[in-house]
């Protein structure tokens, strides 16, 4: 959520009352960065011929039936680093190097390995192990897409003080959608973007996901903050995602697209206002190439994915606040409709609200299809927004976390919202 534009984030988490406390952010990312450590000195300890592949993870790529990004990181450098990959089966394996490099924020340095899968078959099966320093890891599955329907997992900010309530959504709802192609992370990833501990645990929480099919990660507010709150470049986010190029030279990895099956995603930065006092032209920039991205796919769906969200609510003891539409709204809301887009998915007010489509700024029966994903840490805000004139549905209150599932097919799109428990709370179906 943007603290910096409506309240102080103190007085805001007094406002909401049920918010959670930094305080506990930093003690339980530490206790977990403790027993990390702990972990893995017994790991090498019981195996000493394993390679350290600390949070191994696959990255979607521009077009998933031929291609893919992995990602690892380690405490030390590591020679010849590479990923070996094979047809789930066979005996014959490729190699492909990686390109490592030194990463230090928060005071930490780690070793960042990614390597580019490419001429992958679409719909083959894969498997696939780290390996450098002649030593390997265990392997693993890899499933490039194909040209048909698919099922995707959808999380809305995972922001936490304690991250087991968010490992355990993600660990439940993957479990729940195994033959899920992808998962989506809808922004705001962590609370404090500066703080390594942070990161530790919300890797560990996909752990046995994110290594099987590929992450689909926006950049939040939150992953701009350093660790006194104040603004500064996203740059733990910037690299610990390898993401699809957009051809920028001043925003490379700050906004992508990318096709899965018959539909084209793409996914927009909201945080110029963070980060406009150290790089200007990240909106015009972007705005340029919505544009050519929107009219240059074949794709029978369009979906946009974005942190911010298009409305502007009403604040509980809050008269000066209107409802309306938001900031981001206004810019973007147009080129949605002009460019015939499907669904548009945001987050970043921690709650759910489905609003059916919209266009020109109203309640309509056709235009694009807008969802306010919801929440899937424990940081809440109970009680503090207004129902919107355009939301048709909210999730139950008082809300906790939730998750979404998307299933598309080349002439349906069936998106449904969860509770933790699995108990459905919404569905949308769209045809075409």
């Amino acid at each position: 959520m943007d603290e910096n534009k409506f309240l102080s984030r103190r007085n805001f988490i007094k406002l909401c009352g049920g918010a959670i406390l930094l305080t506990g952010a930093s003690a339980a990312a530490s206790h977990f960065s403790l027993f990390e450590h702990a972990a893995k000195g017994a790991k090498k300890l019981a195996h000493p011929d394993s390679m350290e592949a600390d949070y191994l993870r696959q990255i979607i790529t521009t077009d998933s039936r031929n291609s893919r990004t992995i990602m690892w990181q380690s405490s030390e450098p590591q020679a010849a680093a590479a990923i070996e990959y094979r047809e789930k089966g066979s005996e014959e394996s490729q190699h492909i190097p990686a390109l490592s490099e030194s990463f230090t924020d928060d005071g930490v340095t780690c070793s960042l390995h990614t390597a580019e899968l490419s001429g992958l078959q679409a719909g083959k099966a894969y498997e696939y192990r780290t390996t450098a320093d002649k030593k390997a890891g265990s392997w693993h599955d890899l499933r490039a897409a194909d040209e048909g329907s698919f099922q995707a997992l959808i999380f809305p900010d995972s922001q936490s003080n304690d991250y087991s309530g968010w490992k355990e959504l993600a660990q439940n709802a993957y479990e729940r959608n195994p033959k899920a192609g992808f998962f989506v992370n809808m922004g705001d990833l962590v609370d404090n973007g500066e703080d390594h501990t942070q990161w530790n645990a919300w890797f560990d929480a996909v752990s046995g996901i994110i290594d099987r099919i590929p992450c689909v990660p926006l950049m939040g507010n939150h992953e701009t903050y350093n660790q006194n709150w104040k603004v500064r470049l996203p740059e733990a986010w910037l690299h610990e995602f390898a993401v699809p190029q957009n051809g920028s030279t001043e925003f490379e990895r700050y906004y992508y697209a990318f096709d899965y099956g018959p539909v084209h995603f793409t996914v927009l930065n909201t945080q110029w206002d963070e980060l406009n006092e150290f790089k200007n032209g990240l909106l015009a920039e972007q705005l340029s190439w919505l544009r050519k991205d929107l009219a240059g796919t074949k794709k029978k769906w369009k979906i946009v994915l974005l942190h911010k969200d298009v409305l502007q609510y009403r604040i509980h003891n809050r008269p000066e606040r209107k409802e309306g539409i938001s900031d981001v709204g206004e810019v973007f809301m147009p080129i949605f409709d002009e460019f015939q887009v499907d669904v548009v998915f945001s987050a970043h007010l921690h709650t759910y609200r489905n609003r059916g489509h919209i266009q020109n700024f109203r309640a309509s029966s056709q235009g694009p299809y807008y969802i306010l994903t919801g929440v899937a840490g424990n940081v809440r805000y109970p009680g503090l927004w207004t129902d919107h004139a355009l939301d048709r549905t909210v999730a139950p209150q008082p809300e906790t976390d939730n998750y979404l599932t998307l299933d598309a097919a080349e002439n349906s799109l069936l998106i449904r919202c969860f509770l933790p428990n699995g108990d459905k709370i919404d569905h949308v179906l769209l045809n075409k």
